[in-house]
């Protein structure tokens, strides 16, 4: 998540989420007869329906953000499901409540999970550096790289440049969407502008740390990093519509949304580019997932209770390194945990969860550590990548977490 998007979200947070302790581990009994009362829920009261409908309200062709948009807001405090707009513009069908849409960054969650999982089997070290498990991916040397620890891959601490791309614009991804690129050549050139700076010392958000860490996972595991995940994550959850695209498929199998970009004509009017076909194989362990709102939030809320990785390797998905964010203006504090991101609101609540932004698609998971209120949803972005959150996202963080 970059850092503009981060304040933002945070600031849509700040309107809803009200007073109250994070639930954690409770506490060891005191030597009275009578235990000491469970904490209270984040959240005890059901989500404003009102509030979200009306974030989802009138969204379609002519909407300046977004053509669509399917939410799931659940937990123990209650749920809500709400689904807006058109599956594409040109036949104005209605939105399809179980459509599957790229899920972009989310993937780095699936990644991170699939890896502490592997830590808790003792077959990599966290601590460890990367270079004992890939040997020769991160040479040393006067302009090399010091060791970098699997931690430090995980919470973007590595110091790793990013991978250059076929260009700034829009328009210079466009005309290379269905170009096939090869992870691996990615972390070659990243590798070869040396490191930013020491590992561990700063942080800085991007796709490379995770592209090192899909490699990883193939190493550890003798098997593709899809097979990884899917025998790992998606078949024991029962996420059967979320899957990884082949390197050379564009297409998102099944029923799914068209995504659009908007862009300006030289009169200065709008039109809207149909994104919906593109390879992804640049993203691959950081980007590439494909999956609905029904699976996001199974895995979420078997993610934080526990079911997905053990105890003690889970709290790495809680702690934010006690670092400076490399792309911070003013000195900010690193807030990206091992696979998500954590939120703390002016009144010391919290929340946890994940963004992911392809073209033409935006998508959140997360929720309190309680999961006491859990929030998935994709919205059909015409700027899913713009330097701000849209109103329509804006507005559908804030109702979920509103009381």
């Amino acid at each position: 998540m970059k850092a503009r998007t981060r304040t933002l979200l945070a600031a849509a947070l700040v309107l809803g989420v009200a007073a109250g302790p994070v639930a954690g581990a409770q506490a060891a009994p005191a030597p009275a007869p009578v235990s000491a009362p469970a904490p209270s829920p984040v959240f005890s009261t059901p989500p404003d329906a009102a509030a979200l409908r009306k974030a989802i309200t009138g969204l379609g062709a002519g909407h300046r953000e977004a053509t669509a948009a399917l939410v799931r807001v659940g937990g123990t405090s209650g749920s809500w499901r709400g689904s807006s707009g058109v599956a594409d513009v040109r036949s104005g069908r209605q939105a399809i409540e179980d459509a599957r849409f790229r899920a972009g960054s989310v993937t780095k969650t699936f990644t991170a999970a699939v890896v502490l999982q592997l830590a808790a089997e003792g077959r990599v070290g966290l601590d460890r550096p990367v270079q004992e498990y890939l040997p020769g991916l991160l040479p040393d040397g006067p302009k090399g790289f010091k060791p970098v620890t699997v931690r430090q891959l995980l919470n973007y601490t590595s110091g790793l440049r990013s991978a250059d791309g076929p260009g700034d614009t829009f328009e210079d991804e466009y005309a290379h969407r269905f170009d096939v690129v090869d992870p691996r050549a990615l972390i070659a050139g990243a590798v070869a502008k040396g490191p930013e700076y020491d590992p561990g010392t700063k942080q800085r958000y991007g796709n490379i740390h995770y592209t090192v860490l899909g490699v990883l996972i193939e190493r550890l595991t003798g098997s593709a990093y899809e097979k990884a995940v899917s025998d790992r994550i998606l078949k024991p959850l029962g996420l059967r519509h979320t899957s990884f695209p082949s390197r050379t498929q564009n297409r998102i199998p099944g029923p799914h949304h068209h995504g659009y970009q908007a862009v300006e004509r030289p009169d200065g009017s709008r039109a809207l580019v149909d994104v919906s076909e593109w390879n992804s194989s640049a993203n691959w362990a950081a980007g590439d997932l494909i999956s609905t709102t029904a699976d996001l939030e199974r895995f979420t809320v078997a993610l934080f209770g526990g079911a997905v990785v053990p105890k003690a390797q889970l709290e790495e998905m809680f702690t934010v390194p006690d670092v400076p964010d490399a792309a911070g203006e003013k000195g900010e504090h690193a807030v990206h945990t091992a696979g998500m991101a954590e939120f703390v609101l002016p009144d010391g609540t919290k929340a946890y969860g994940k963004t992911g932004s392809r073209h033409g698609y935006s998508t959140v998971i997360g929720g309190t550590r309680d999961l006491s209120r859990t929030l998935v949803f994709s919205v059909n972005s015409t700027d899913a990548k713009g330097r701000d959150l849209n109103g329509t996202t804006y507005g559908i963080v804030a109702a979920a977490f509103s009381k």
